[in-house]
């Protein structure tokens, strides 16, 4: 697997103490609060585990499964959501965990689809910001590191549901996914 990566661009060092940041960030603007992170899985999966225990509160953890990429390396524009919340959000802060975002389409997809059930708030902590030509206008409440438009796998990050278990995040060599 690691034969497969052309360069690291986040080591298992700075995911640490960059999720350990945001943890400490999320604590300060929920104190007194008890917000519901919901886990987009399977890609967030990861770093929503590193989140929940960075976060020094009282907090609910939720998943829902959403897919718009499928096997491909690209997005299908298409959002299925396969599964839902169980956690009641109406009255709810939610904060939506995403490991990247690039086109927006699922995160606008899903938070439309979310205020529908209506909570008091909806915030977006995402792992990867792509600040790429979004599709929707969706910008990351929270985010721990910004990303140049390339292939990247690990840390939850995947490619035909192959990657998601390396340690660091790294670029895709070009020529696994063409």
């Amino acid at each position: 697997m690691n034969n497969d990566v052309e360069r690291i661009i986040c080591s298992e060092e700075q995911i640490a103490v960059a999720v350990k940041q945001l943890g400490a960030r999320i604590t300060e603007d929920y104190a007194g609060k008890r917000p519901v992170l919901l886990c987009v899985l399977k890609g967030a999966s990861l770093f929503h585990a590193d989140l929940i225990r960075a976060v020094n509160l009282p907090c609910e953890v939720d998943f829902i499964t959403a897919k718009s990429y499928g096997m491909g390396a690209k997005s299908s524009g298409k959002l299925r959501i396969l599964k839902e919340p169980d956690i009641n959000i109406c009255g709810r802060d939610l904060i939506i965990v995403e490991d990247i975002l690039d086109t927006a389409v699922t995160l606008s997809a899903l938070i439309h689809t979310l205020l529908e059930s209506k909570p008091s708030s909806i915030k977006t902590a995402v792992f990867l910001d792509k600040n790429i030509g979004r599709e929707k206008p969706v910008k990351a409440d929270y985010k721990c590191f910004d990303a140049e438009n390339e292939f990247l796998v690990g840390y939850g990050l995947d490619y035909a549901e192959r990657y998601r278990n390396l340690p660091y995040v790294g670029v895709l060599k070009r020529e696994i996914y063409e």
